[in-house]
């Protein structure tokens, strides 16, 4: 019995059982990496800045905040102030799978949260859920499959922009967004009656909190003040 129970683990904790729970998110990356390639050359970036910032930054928000600061003619300090506080939340991220991976060298701990992003995180918090217990080789194949996807995904689209007359006029740009609403729906269509309630409960707080806060603070201070505020009761409040 026992000897069965760590096969099964392994399994499940193994490299291309990490691809194959990647999977069904590949279909968000490449529509966003498709989008953010087009928007890329619509901002007079190159197809290899593209690249260079799909493999250096790796973060659909912040690469598409870039690309309106830079045309807005932004300083770069600006803008790469802007983006480390909209990537703040992958600290919160991180520290949420941190205390499953423990055993693992630093090191290796730095390549887990490098490569965490908001759809990996959903896939391996869903894993603590079932499971209680996160494997590397499993967080290994999670993450470079859903790396190697995007990096492909934004090239592509910025080879696709090049032919593309007047691409920004396809909306694109709200691609991104609308990613996160269905990420959004999906949640909380898989969630039991009491919970369901106390996440609209939450989205609520969100939602005023944030309104409130634009009125003392600017938009990108609202959103991270009012998302570690809400995120905290979250937790607090969690059955």
């Amino acid at each position: 019995m026992q000897a069965n129970l760590k096969e099964s683990t392994i399994t499940t904790d193994s490299f291309s059982q990490g691809v194959k729970d990647c999977l069904p998110t590949l279909l968000g990356y490449i529509s966003i990496g498709l989008a953010f390639g087009v928007i890329g050359i619509t901002s007079d970036l190159s197809v290899l800045e593209i690249f260079l910032l799909s493999v250096l930054v790796y973060a659909g928000s912040a690469q598409f905040i870039f690309c309106g600061l830079y045309v807005a003619g932004a300083p770069f300090s600006v803008i790469i102030i802007t983006t480390f506080i909209v990537n703040l939340r992958h600290l919160l991220m991180s520290l949420t799978v941190a205390p499953y991976l423990t055993r693992y060298s630093t090191l290796r701990n730095v390549g887990f949260g490098t490569l965490l992003t908001d759809e990996t995180f959903g896939v391996a918090v869903t894993k603590v859920m079932k499971e209680k217990h996160l494997g590397g080789n499993w967080m290994d194949g999670l993450n470079v499959t859903a790396y190697l996807t995007w990096i492909a995904s934004c090239t592509i689209g910025g080879l696709i922009g090049k032919w593309l007359p007047n691409a920004e006029s396809l909306g694109l740009d709200f691609a991104l967004i609308a990613m996160f609403g269905a990420l959004l729906v999906l949640n909380l269509t898989n969630v039991g009656k009491s919970k369901l309630l106390h996440y609209l409960k939450l989205i609520g707080l969100m939602a005023v909190l944030l309104y409130s806060l634009l009125y003392f603070v600017p938009g990108h201070l609202a959103v991270l003040i009012a998302t570690v505020i809400v995120a905290t009761i979250g937790v607090v409040t969690e059955k």
